[in-house]
């Protein structure tokens, strides 16, 4: 859900369901990392609550469509990350393989 004006779209906080620590602070990074954004920073309201509030303000550009923005790089660098992982797994199950057959008795 976002919160914010029509008159000001630079400025908005968007309140995520469901969400902790983990996703917000993500998102907070992918946002920071983005030179449209002139200030973001997220809050959870109660520690009960199973919801984060992150505050996005731009340096003009519309705040919901640098929100998306973040989100898709988001999603990218979580590929990556996966796809990284899942060659590493392959890679060293490859290499424990190989020293599995190797004999250390020299007989």
């Amino acid at each position: 859900m976002e919160h914010g004006s029509i008159h000001e779209s630079h400025a908005s906080t968007f309140s995520l369901a469901d969400e902790d620590h983990t996703l917000a602070n993500s998102v907070r990074f992918a946002l920071n990392q983005d030179p449209r954004v002139s200030f973001c920073g997220y809050s959870i309201p109660h520690p009960s609550d199973a919801k984060v509030n992150i505050r996005v303000q731009t340096t003009g550009d519309p705040a919901n469509e640098v929100f998306k923005d973040a989100l898709q790089d988001l999603m990218v660098m979580c590929q990556h990350v996966r796809s990284t992982f899942e060659k590493a797994v392959v890679d060293h199950k490859t290499t424990s393989e190989s020293f599995e057959n190797m004999s250390i008795d020299s007989k």
